[in-house]
């Protein structure tokens, strides 16, 4: 190998290291710096330098040891040197001096767990409750959760959610931006509000698995990467607040739905729905965390959440060898629970699909006509896909096809338009 060629492959190695120990320890260093200086904005610009340092040293130098306390040790003589450019933090550079002092780059030893560290758990919580504070818009949580948090670039959130580049670092920037003007402070919550401060956390990272499980718009069916993010938050949440039911519960509704994406998509990437499924392809180990995690929740003496229940009809589909096993009479009783917890026109569309396999068709069109009528989800193009399915079961072939084309004609899905052009196609052959 040429001497250009060992520093190419140096330089490549330590940008791979680079890159997987941000995804690890990006939250956990951004936390810590939160904590400190009581900004998140300055925390992770702290992170991304000690980051850029360590693109610039570590092809040389090599890859130390300890990498994340590399970065951390690193990242606090930024902060020391921000603090000494404003006068009024001169007491937390002397309390950061002190820790930087025994703490060298490079060391492998456990000298860098230090006051940054000791409370790491409470600093993840700190971070993610302040990153889906409610003085933000929810596509500003999602952005910056993924960004602080999930350690994804800029990029990689503006990919994922088909938003340019420069869109996503504009709506994270006025994000943090929001959150130091409104001098929203880096700090748990008082207990009366962590309710409501824990059901915003949890809408964001559902919404996150739920556009990797199912996109909402472009070409791809599904994104496992956002499904993987989402998960390992969930994971996070759910070490963190090891007694919250619903964190349990949204975490084995995760499972239980990721279990099945290895089956969703066809050898030459064609969608595969749910009746159609390979169910030996269904991931076990997904599955069997998933139960597990439900068992959590459903061991807590308070209710079931919504959460918690959509866990609970994800899991009448795990546990069914084979389609015609499904239980579809605790489906569609789990969604009539779901549907006084949860009130939604949406619950009401999924109770459509329940009662429709359980008690047939017939019934199951009662109940998707009664959500049509009200008017609330005249452009929801999947209310026109069940009811399409639905009519197409009963018989009623052209008001089928009328369905499936009103459906893709309203999709955003490049995939969920070609399926329901199919189904309307098909439905025609009958009429």
């Amino acid at each position: 190998m040429t001497e250009d060629a060992a520093t190419d492959e140096r330089v490549a190695a330590a940008r791979r290291a680079v890159e997987a120990v941000w995804h690890i320890e990006s939250g956990r260093l951004i936390a810590g710096l939160g904590r400190v200086t009581g900004d998140l904005g300055l925390a992770e610009d702290l992170a991304q330098e000690a980051l850029l340092v360590a693109l610039e040293q570590w092809p040389t130098s090599g890859i130390p040891p300890n990498p994340g306390g590399w970065l951390m040790t690193t990242a606090k003589r930024r902060a020391i040197d921000a603090h000494r450019r404003r006068a009024t933090h001169e007491r937390k550079v002397a309390l950061l001096a002190r820790d930087v002092t025994t703490s060298e780059p490079g060391v492998d030893s456990d000298q860098h767990v230090d006051a940054l560290d000791d409370h790491v758990g409470d600093d993840l919580l700190r971070l993610v409750l302040t990153a889906c504070h409610p003085v933000l818009s929810l596509e500003s949580r999602v952005a910056l959760t993924l960004r602080c948090l999930g350690g994804l670039s800029t990029d990689e959130i503006a990919r994922a959610f088909l938003v340019p580049e420069p869109t996503m670092a504009q709506r994270i920037v006025r994000a943090k931006k929001t959150l130091s003007d409104k001098r929203i402070r880096f700090e748990l919550p008082p207990s009366s509000e962590l309710p409501e401060r824990l059901a915003a956390v949890l809408e964001v990272v559902y919404l996150v698995f739920n556009e990797g499980y199912a996109a909402t718009s472009g070409e791809d069916w599904v994104r496992p990467a956002l499904c993987q993010d989402a998960m390992r938050l969930g994971r996070v949440l759910a070490s963190l607040l090891p007694d919250e039911p619903e964190v349990h519960g949204l975490l084995a509704l995760m499972e239980l739905q990721a279990s099945r994406l290895p089956a969703r998509v066809g050898p030459g990437g064609q969608p595969v729905l749910l009746p159609d499924q390979d169910r030996r392809r269904w991931d076990r180990l997904l599955v069997r965390r998933g139960l597990a995690s439900l068992a959590r929740a459903e061991q807590s003496r308070r209710p079931l959440g919504p959460y918690a229940v959509q866990a609970a009809i994800a899991a009448c589909h795990a546990r069914a060898v084979r389609p015609e096993e499904t239980d579809w009479r605790r489906i569609a009783d789990l969604y009539a629970v779901l549907a006084t917890i949860w009130p939604s026109p949406v619950v009401e569309v999924n109770r459509a699909v329940a009662v429709g396999f359980s008690s047939g068709p017939e019934a199951g069109l009662e109940v998707i006509d009664s959500v049509v009528a009200s008017g609330r989800l005249a452009d929801y193009p999947h209310l026109h896909a069940v009811r399409g399915d639905l009519l197409e079961r009963a018989g009623r072939h052209t008001e089928s096809a009328e369905a499936f084309e009103r459906a893709a004609t309203l999709t955003r899905s490049a995939t969920e338009r070609s399926i329901f052009s199919a189904r309307a196609a098909a439905a025609h052959t009958f009429s």
